[in-house]
């Protein structure tokens, strides 16, 4: 089982530490990642959360359907995206 969460429909406005915030309930929080719009810089309405153990990661997952600055929270345990080769490049 893998420690990182996907967090979906996220606001954009959300910050990395309102994130590691609400999700330190569910366990420790070791790094938040939110992505930014190149142009904007602001966020692109997802987020990618890592916890100290993937028992945590599993915990965090009943935030699913659970509000954040007024948007109902998308969970799920984050996916290996895959390169343009094929090969694994991580799940960011």
């Amino acid at each position: 089982m893998q420690n990182k969460i996907y967090v979906g429909n996220l606001s954009y406005t959300a910050r990395e530490q309102e994130l590691r915030d609400y999700f330190s309930t569910y366990g420790e929080v070791t790094e938040v990642f939110v992505p930014k719009d190149r142009e904007t810089g602001k966020g692109r309405g997802f987020a990618f959360v890592t916890f100290a153990s993937s028992a945590q990661a599993e915990d965090a997952l009943k935030a699913d359907g659970k509000e954040l600055l007024d948007r109902t929270l998308k969970v799920n345990i984050a996916k290996e995206r895959e390169s343009n080769d094929g090969r694994s490049r991580g799940a960011r």
